[in-house]
């Protein structure tokens, strides 16, 4: 990124009305929204902005089963539809492409009961899947809709096909995102600076390169960001999240960009533009080292070419490994800390990142700076409600 805060990180002392720590996903849609609000911003990353778990590769924007509909789900869905037109805003800003497309998810039925609950999925889907005059539908098919793309025999029930679901290129997003703030009035940021500790009452954030003053703060620096919560939260019995492992590798196949996502039991095959597929992803709560890939993606490797047999030769140009931060509660965990509420969390957005990002990250710069927010997130996003839980779970 370009304009920076006393480049290459601070010198003496700084300060900022709203300090965001964490340049992934979250980090830049809380600066976009300050930016936006006209709120004096300093985003700050320990490393480069844009990296870690948030530069991977896969980009899938999956909806929630429709069934057994919540508050969470109907929150999911209205900010998957939202997302298209946030992202077509920032390309006109910008003039560079997210690599969005809502290319819809195909799911293979092996078995006839899962015929029988998808059939269930769509009348549910019929009725809650609805925005305005925009309807969204879970087809259950007896053959997929597109030949030469899913191997027909993986599906022996037929097949799902949901058109709520897209995707979008990681990497060419938060390029957009950072090529957006680049231009900002409001946000200034500085990469490479490690923030060593942080007094919220105080409003302070220690750094190698001076103290950084602030009245409030974000958190967002993903699965770092858990030490950092449990620090502040005497009492509990669990922490409140941990770092999972994923994999995930490029492939290099000439297929066309607008097919279908699919998906089983884990497995991601996501086509992208420029005739690249990604597939994903391990999830791993145990591991030797966080950036490595091994055998368990040449198996995952292995079950996607024989789903997708355009895949079977295709060159692997990429392979991806890193940490996502999954809170004890699994759902993304927001909102200001119960005794310490200068400081605001942004983190734990578990699988779902990409597709809630503008959503979470607006209702936290909006709750830092006392804003009023038009929407509500799900009471089981709260950070009280993960720490809640982590003082029960043993």
């Amino acid at each position: 990124m370009g304009r920076a805060d006393n480049p290459p990180g601070l010198a003496g002392q700084s300060s900022a009305e709203l300090l965001i720590i964490g340049g992934g996903i979250m980090g830049f849609w809380a600066a976009v929204h300050a930016e936006r609000l006209g709120v004096e911003a300093l985003l700050v990353d320990a490393g480069r902005l844009g990296q870690g778990a948030s530069g991977g590769l896969l980009g899938a924007l999956m909806p929630h089963m429709p069934d057994k509909w919540s508050e969470k789900k109907q929150f999911q869905f209205d900010a998957l539809v939202s997302l298209e037109d946030e992202i077509a805003v920032l390309e006109a800003a910008t003039g560079l492409a997210a690599g969005y497309r809502r290319s819809g998810r195909l799911i293979p039925l092996p078995k006839p009961h899962l015929r029988k609950i998808a059939l269930g999925h769509s009348q549910d889907a019929e009725a809650h899947w609805h925005h305005g005059e925009r309807r969204f539908h879970w087809h259950v098919l007896d053959a997929a809709p597109v030949e030469g793309w899913i191997d027909p025999a993986a599906g022996e029930s037929g097949f799902v096909f949901d058109t709520l679901a897209a995707r979008v290129a990681p990497r060419a997003f938060l390029a957009v995102l950072a090529h957006f703030l680049d231009k900002a009035k409001h946000v200034r940021f500085a990469e490479g600076l490690d923030i060593q500790s942080i007094d919220p009452d105080k409003g302070i954030a220690a750094t190698a390169e001076g103290a950084i003053r602030f009245s409030r703060c974000i958190l967002s620096a993903g699965h770092h960001s858990f030490p950092v919560l449990d620090g502040l939260t005497p009492g509990r019995h669990s922490p409140l999240g941990q770092p999972v492992k994923g994999q995930a590798a490029l492939l290099k196949a000439d297929v066309d960009p607008g097919l279908p996502v699919i998906f089983r039991d884990g497995l991601y095959i996501v086509p992208h533009e420029g005739g690249l597929v990604a597939v994903g992803s391990t999830s791993e709560n145990r591991f030797d080292d966080p950036l490595s890939t091994d055998d368990q993606l040449d198996k995952l490797l292995a079950a996607a070419r024989t789903m997708a047999p355009a895949l079977a030769d295709a060159e692997a140009v990429e392979c991806w490994a890193g940490l996502r931060p999954k809170a004890i509660d699994r759902d993304p965990m927001v909102g200001a800390h119960p005794d310490h509420p200068r400081l605001i969390a942004l983190t734990g957005g578990f699988k779902v990142s990409f597709g809630l990002a503008h959503r979470l990250a607006e209702a936290a710069v909006r709750e830092a700076m006392e804003i009023p927010c038009s929407f509500k997130l799900p009471e089981s996003f709260a950070l009280s409600n993960h720490i809640m839980i982590a003082s029960h779970k043993t």
